[in-house]
């Protein structure tokens, strides 16, 4: 795991130029790669790469990177891991190829010069974002992998082309003046982040997952996709895997077994997030399964009811007999971190468990360099809650007329979230919600939506009519917008799952992840996201996915094999920290300074009015308006952290 970046300018630089302008964008990426730096340049082809290392296999000079292959042609900077290099190595041996190390570099590098770099990458097992350059042709190639684990941004302004693992490094370039994206931040005012393939600046773009970039020489750059999510959804609804389910069972255990296998090989200490839901818990345990020794997991808990999993995952870990390691972190602590998000992020993110998320990297970092998690389960294996609202709500509410559906929802929505959490008090413990006002009002939302997409961009939406905060702004269509959705996936679920990889998968999950974690140069590693697991999960029927109204029925039942179902018998849990009550409180100074009425007045960038009407109720106990709120503090404290 390392961070990436370079330029190719077309408009003249010397060598030390090029190297000078480079080295000041990887040096922007050193939390990223704190284990050493290099650079390469090339005056004639006008193009500089740069790499920060974070060494995690072959710690040897043999896996420094840009790497030069043995041919001399090409060039890698590279970050990632490619979990199936020791397989490719011998193939590419016997056509040749002398190794001078074993790092998976080298593999990728010289498996790009010997088959070209879409076989490559189609025959690649990992997480990755890389930028290769041919010194022949002159030609520079980007890639992201399937799933979109890594990030790489790129833009190119007249003679000069830009690219880097975060925004930050191509702001670092001195060639270019960045702008706001008006219309990108519309988009970040409904999903909590800017959906690819924008950015949050004009003329930048992030690379879709599955996609290669080409700059040919004196050329425009063309993407071209090499694995396609939608097409891969489509095939695996056609043919389903009608097996039984115990087969099934067998089958994904032992794609899990060769999934978290594969990413249990490094030269560095290794070790799992747990937070004791299904998830995590699957991977500790097959992790457990394969391991010659107890792993070492990691959770942080919290004093606040309603948001501590640590007892869960205690209890689970005691089960599996891992190495456990536990921290409670005060809401002081926890609160620390808000100063530097903004800087993490480079681009406004406003899905507050990125707190937690940190809290816990960091946590881990402390005995190790590379932690599994269990991100992915919830979209390839219809774990949200949304699916089975939308999908109960639809065909119950649709045989109503609307009318009359709008009405019970304004009645659910006008006793407060406060009372109905008061309510939920009546519900035995185990089976009793967390924060059941917020799901109550969520609901209330969705029963007076005219169709199930309707109601599905009403869950993902924080603005739900970001318009209203940036007047005479458009705000950009994307996947949720797309007519031909339905004829492609015509079986509700399934279309909901697409939409979530798609989109909140990558954009949100996993860039949250990667920012949390590399700030203290952790490297993360998802198994449930081994595009072989995805493409599994595709051809499975909707009742191994949800089965009496229980999600992810197969990763229960495979965990079956591993846990004692009462450890796992509990309401899902959100990763998350209470930013409402700390807006009401220890926050709101803070707040307040970013959303003063005469502040968003005079930036003139965000009407105050249905800001400060939300404040105020949110202030008053009235609603929860939290996500509504962070989504603009988190945008207003970017503004102000990168003079905005």
């Amino acid at each position: 795991m390392c961070g990436i970046a370079g330029v190719v300018d077309a408009r003249g630089s010397d060598a030390a130029g090029l190297r000078q302008a480079v080295g000041r964008m990887t040096a922007s990426l050193a939390h990223r790669g704190p284990d050493g730096e290099d650079l390469w340049a090339d005056a004639d082809g006008g193009v500089a790469l740069g790499h920060r290392r974070l060494s995690i296999v072959d710690l040897t000079d043999a896996g420094r990177q840009p790497m030069v292959s043995a041919c001399g042609r090409y060039v890698l900077t590279y970050n990632g891991e490619i979990y199936n290099a020791p397989e490719l190595m011998p193939e590419l041996t016997r056509l040749g190829v002398t190794f001078r190390g074993h790092s998976d570099t080298e593999v990728l590098l010289e498996a790009c010069a010997a088959w070209g770099v879409r076989a490559a990458v189609e025959r690649c097992i990992g997480m990755f974002a890389f930028a290769l350059w041919d010194r022949d042709r002159c030609c520079l190639t980007l890639a992201r992998d399937r799933l979109g684990i890594k990030p790489l941004y790129w833009g190119r302004f007249g003679g000069l082309f830009l690219f880097g693992s975060e925004l930050k490094a191509l702001r670092a370039h001195p060639g270019w003046s960045p702008s706001l994206d008006r219309e990108a931040l519309a988009a970040y005012l409904r999903f909590t982040y800017v959906p690819t393939p924008l950015s949050i600046y004009q003329g930048v773009r992030k690379l879709p997952p599955g996609h290669l970039l080409t700059l040919p020489h004196n050329g425009e750059p063309e993407e071209s996709c090499f694995w396609d999510l939608r097409a891969i959804a489509m095939a695996g609804q056609r043919s389903r895997d009608d097996r039984p389910e115990a087969a099934l069972v067998d089958d994904l255990q032992d794609r899990l077994r060769d999934a978290v296998g594969r990413r249990m090989i490094a030269d560095v200490p290794l070790g799992a997030f747990l937070s004791g839901g299904i998830d995590s818990s699957l991977v500790v345990s097959v992790m457990q399964e394969v391991s010659d020794r107890p792993v070492q997991t990691f959770t942080i808990g919290f004093p606040e009811p309603g948001f501590d999993e640590a007892p869960h995952a205690r209890a689970v870990a005691r089960h599996l007999g891992t190495d456990h390691h536990e921290l409670t972190v005060s809401p002081a602590e926890a609160r620390a971190v808000i100063p530097d998000l903004a800087t993490w992020y480079d681009e406004p993110f406003s899905d507050s468990s990125q707190i937690p998320t940190h809290l816990v990297s960091r946590l881990a970092r402390t005995g190790v360099t590379v932690a599994l998690s269990g991100d992915g389960g919830d979209e390839g294996f219809a774990g949200y809650n949304r699916y089975t609202w939308v999908d109960r709500l639809w065909t119950a509410g649709r045989a109503l007329p609307w009318r009359l559906r709008r009405g019970v929802a304004a009645a659910l929505w006008a006793v407060p979230p406060a009372a109905w959490d008061c309510a939920a008090w009546a519900v035995p413990g185990r089976y009793r919600p967390p924060q059941a006002g917020d799901k109550v009002h969520k609901l209330a939302a969705l029963a007076s939506r005219r169709s199930p997409e309707a109601m599905y961009r009403q869950l993902v939406s924080h603005w739900p009519e970001p318009s209203a905060l940036l007047p005479g702004v458009r705000e950009p269509a994307g996947v949720l917008d797309d007519p031909g959705l339905t004829a492609d996936l015509p079986r509700l679920v399934p279309r909901l799952q697409y939409l979530d990889m798609a989109t909140y998968l990558h954009d949100d999950i996993l860039t949250k992840v990667d920012r949390a974690s590399m700030a203290v140069a952790l490297e993360v590693r998802v198994p449930l996201l081994d595009h072989r697991v995805i493409e599994f999960a595709w051809r499975l029927p909707e009742a191994a996915k949800i089965h009496g109204g229980a999600r992810k029925w197969l990763l229960r039942r495979t965990l079956d094999r591993y846990v004692p179902r009462h450890l796992l018998d509990r309401p899902k849990m959100g990763f998350g920290v209470p930013i409402g009550d700390w807006l009401r409180g220890p926050l709101r100074d803070w707040a307040e300074g970013l959303i003063g009425e005469h502040r968003l007045a005079a930036e003139g960038l965000f009407d105050p009015k249905p800001i400060r009407r939300h404040w105020e109720e949110h202030l008053s106990g009235r609603r929860n308006h939290q996500h509504m709120l962070w989504n603009i503090l988190m945008a207003q404290a970017w503004r102000e952290r990168w003079s905005m």
